[in-house]
């Protein structure tokens, strides 16, 4: 029953009632009989209480008194009469009001049941939506408890995890480990709403990078963990790949390389003019003479160094595994669309090195892409990488089945003939190296091609460092 059929009825009511109060004035007029029908007024006003206002009801009631006592069989006295019309009267309107608020509760209740109802379907049709979007999103969604346990996980996030079946009941921090930091909600003032990049993992083994917006709140069956996960491994091999700085230390070593070719040509050109110079008849020539200053000239142009072009660098301490990491999500994905197999060997601790983090990956990127191109028609095609304590030093194994190097000799010379661009990768990778302290070797006896990126530890460098200072202390005291 709707709220409009109370109104609906309410001339209805208002009809039989009155019909009935005019049945029961007439049966206790006509029958004459000592019997009070006073009593059965109490029907009609049920039924007029559900329709009237109180103080209508209170009319009525007194009404239906004064029609009760007209027709009693009984002989008035005040004595007797009064005390009954009041009972009757107080029977009558109490029976009223009796029915009007049952009424009226009854109302408040529909009124509070269809509020719910439209609330449910509001809630509903929220959810559906909210649940559209989540299923329809690009980036991975889900809702953990505090240990990690998955609640909720759409589509993108099993394609992000690489999970074959549903990820509900999985633990999370397996994924993400970052996200196992996260202190679990326990006031709902200090509720967490924050962003990170970290290290993710799928379910094959293979790295991402991972941009996790996440948020903790609590509900009745506990505190919940709410997370946004976008895969950012493109974005960071884009970011690895072309590094600004990487171009201008670049652009530096290249000069220095240029000026290194030229001032060996400048070296065999004064060669050949002291040569000239014995001859008598050039002796006074201008020319000749003009054309020696200009070879002297060229020489000290050429033998600018760009000294400082390592200062700009940020060397210090360095993370191995921090930087393989990166390593790995840049070349796994290029590896497994060449179908070249990527092999690692790297310790659980590696000690720090000293490097800077940019350089040192951009070698790293330089020796992987140099292994690609030279297993794109190889037929056995892998790629493996360690890093090996080698006593002071920690070294960086690059190694692939390729064909290998046919002159190993002129390996990192720069301008090589047939080489890609201008020939300057390995030689501006060993610069790189060399450049912090450490350095970029060849090995010829590793069937295929191997390189060794060997990096000084930090530790040993702090300890060489101070003992250096203390030997100059000592000597500026004595």
């Amino acid at each position: 029953m709707n709220l409009l059929s109370f109104d609906e009825r309410k001339p209805a009511a208002l009809i039989k009632a009155g019909l009935l109060i005019a049945a029961i004035a007439a049966v206790d007029w006509r029958i004459d009989l000592n019997i009070a029908f006073g009593l059965l007024y109490l029907f009609p006003m049920l039924m007029l209480g559900a329709v009237l206002s109180r103080w209508e009801i209170a009319v009525v009631a007194l009404f239906c008194t004064v029609l009760a006592d007209v027709f009693d069989p009984y002989t008035f006295t005040y004595s007797v009469a009064l005390p009954q019309d009041i009972l009757m009267f107080s029977a009558l309107a109490g029976t009223g009001l009796f029915s009007h608020e049952m009424t009226r509760n009854r109302k408040a209740q529909q009124q509070h049941v269809e509020r719910l109802e439209e609330e449910t379907a509001a809630r509903r049709d929220a959810e559906e939506q909210l649940l559209f979007l989540i299923d329809s999103s690009p980036a991975g969604v889900f809702t953990t408890t505090t240990d990690g346990t998955i609640l909720l996980a759409n589509a993108a996030a099993q394609r992000l995890l690489g999970a074959a079946g549903s990820l509900t009941g999985n633990n999370l921090f397996r994924y993400i480990p970052s996200l196992g930091h996260v202190p679990p909600v326990e006031d709902p003032a200090r509720e967490f709403r924050a962003e990170m990049q970290c290290r993710g993992e799928r379910e094959n083994g293979e790295v991402f990078l991972a941009n996790v917006f996440f948020s903790t709140y609590k509900t009745r069956q506990g505190a919940r963990l709410a997370a946004v996960v976008v895969d950012a491994s493109e974005e960071l091999r884009d970011r690895e790949e072309s590094t600004s700085q990487q171009l201008l230390a670049g652009s530096r070593l290249l000069a220095n390389a240029v000026s290194h070719e030229v001032r060996n040509v400048c070296a065999a050109i004064a060669v050949a003019h002291q040569n000239l110079m014995r001859e008598a008849s050039l002796e006074r020539n201008k020319d000749f003479a003009a054309l020696g200053a200009l070879i002297e000239t060229l020489n000290k142009i050429a033998s600018f160094e760009l000294k400082k072009s390592a200062s700009r660098l940020d060397v210090g301490p360095v993370d191995v595994r921090e930087v393989l990491d990166t390593l790995r999500i840049v070349l796994e994905s290029r590896a497994q669309e060449a179908d070249i197999q990527v092999q690692w060997k790297v310790p659980e601790t590696v000690p720090l090195v000293v490097a800077d983090r940019h350089s040192l990956m951009q070698v790293l990127l330089n020796l992987t892409k140099n292994s690609e191109r030279a297993l794109e028609s190889w037929p056995l095609k892998r790629i493996s990488i360690a890093v090996v304590e080698r006593g002071e030093k920690v070294a960086i194994i690059v190694r692939d089945s390729g064909p290998g190097i046919p002159f190993p000799d002129k390996l990192f010379q720069p301008f090589q003939e047939g080489a890609d661009s201008v020939g300057l990768g390995l030689y501006l990778s060993r610069a790189f190296m060399r450049s912090f302290g450490g350095d970029l070797l060849h090995d010829p006896n590793v069937p295929g091609c191997c390189f060794v990126a060997e990096l000084q530890s930090a530790a040993v460098r702090q300890t060489q460092n101070e003992n250096a200072h203390d030997d100059a202390h000592k000597t500026a005291a004595h």
